[in-house]
């Protein structure tokens, strides 16, 4: 088995930008220093709770409008949700980002968010990697795997079940590096 510390650089060589954490009734978004970097383009906005507009402030300006309503779409119904858009970088760099989590209603009954930003890039410069695997809303049993592990997650992060929360980020860490070699093959 994995030791959890090794987890984190495997997960960023799987292309793992960072995390996120969404209240969804105070509309504000926590994000880690990775996804501050790459989504809101200040790493000192990390663990700082901010509105959509300035937590996805890096959008490509043609996503914009499609990626924030399907975002306020899951804000208002829950559930699993994952979509790849572009993000500018430094000097208009153009960098590929698969944000995939779910929304679902904590023990108190508001509804809060956890997810992950992947960066794929890598998979749109190659003709190796099948169009399939970048489809929204495909069937892939991996990316479902992915979904229900987020869900399955984030509901354990609400109890005191340390232990089954350690298995969950090994299960993500695993289905990460599985994604990641099919980007790189």
């Amino acid at each position: 088995m994995v030791a959890l510390t090794a987890a984190v650089p495997a997960l960023h060589a799987a292309g793992l930008i960072g995390i996120w954490n969404t209240d969804v009734a105070a509309g504000r978004s926590v994000l880690d220093e990775g996804a501050a970097a790459v989504m809101a383009g200040n790493p000192g906005l990390a663990g700082q709770p901010l509105p959509l507009e300035a937590a996805l402030g890096r959008i490509h300006p043609d996503d914009r409008d499609w990626l924030f309503r399907q975002i306020r779409q899951v804000r208002r119904t829950g559930g699993s949700f994952s979509a790849e858009f572009r993000v500018l970088g430094e000097a208009g760099a153009v960098r590929w980002i698969l944000n995939r989590g779910t929304i679902s209603h904590i023990e108190d009954g508001r509804m809060q968010g956890l997810g992950a930003y992947i960066d794929t890039t890598v998979g749109h410069r190659s003709s190796n990697v099948p169009a399939a695997l970048f489809a929204q809303g495909g069937e892939d049993p991996l990316l479902v795997a992915a979904d229900r592990c987020i869900e399955a997650h984030t509901a354990l992060k609400a109890g005191d079940h340390v232990d089954l929360r350690s298995l969950s980020e090994l299960l993500l860490t695993s289905i990460g590096r599985t994604l990641a070699r099919r980007l790189s093959s």
